[in-house]
């Protein structure tokens, strides 16, 4: 149920069962190393190409859990359009409002985007930061996205390809806790949620660090339906 039915996509959701503790407090130590163990960013900058594409000059595009602002902030406002990143970690924020003075920078729970009212939006791009949040609460999470979209609106979708849910990994000297799925359940997912995925990429990928663990990351190339 979408935010354009009168009723919010969360409703129904138990929020005593959100437990964020120690997710954006990693992310802050974490810092400008990110980047650095992720420097190679094929997958997400062919999706952000493409939605950067298939958007009318100027659309507004929200980039969910955008981290540094790099690569995709800074790629969907180069290509003409007006960004709207939110974040949960403060130290991300501060290094994406650096990287991208032109956008525009939230620190907004997921869970809270319909109460802040930032969108609508033609476009969404969420790469990686949905694997952040339990299984129960991901399709909670991608109905709002479909309520905070236009019409025929757009969406890149990133995840890693795991069987697992709210499991704990190390993560660049920290621990943060995951979410995945194998990719025919993603793709299940995705759609009876409100989506139509157009297109769709899957890439081995080796991080630069020896801290965090080699993954097949899978891009989805989503439009939303009525």
């Amino acid at each position: 149920m979408s935010s354009t039915d009168g009723q919010g996509a969360y409703d129904g959701f138990d929020r005593s069962e959100m437990d964020r503790s120690g997710q954006a407090e990693a992310f802050d130590m974490i810092g400008d190393r990110y980047d650095e163990a992720f420097p190679h960013k094929e997958g997400q900058l062919a999706a952000g190409a493409w939605l950067a594409a298939e958007l009318p000059s100027g659309s507004r595009v929200l980039d969910l859990g955008c981290g540094t602002g790099l690569p995709t902030a800074k790629q969907l406002f180069d290509a003409g359009h007006q960004v709207v990143g939110t974040d949960l970690s403060p130290g991300m924020l501060k290094l994406a409002r650096e990287n991208v003075p032109g956008a525009e920078f939230h620190r907004v729970d997921i869970a809270d985007m319909e109460r802040q009212a930032l969108g609508p939006f033609d476009g969404v791009a969420a790469f990686f930061s949905l694997l952040m949040l339990p299984r129960a609460e991901l399709p909670y999470a991608l109905r709002m996205l479909h309520g905070q979209l236009r019409e025929g609106g757009l969406m890149a979708l990133g995840m890693v390809e795991a069987d697992v849910n709210d499991f704990s990994i190390p993560f660049l000297g920290n621990t943060i806790r995951v979410s995945g799925y194998l990719r025919e359940d993603l793709r299940r997912i995705v759609r009876d949620t409100g989506f139509e995925i157009v297109g769709e990429d899957a890439y081995a990928f080796a991080p630069a660090s020896t801290e965090v663990p080699p993954e097949i990351q899978l891009f989805l190339h989503c439009r939303r339906r009525p």
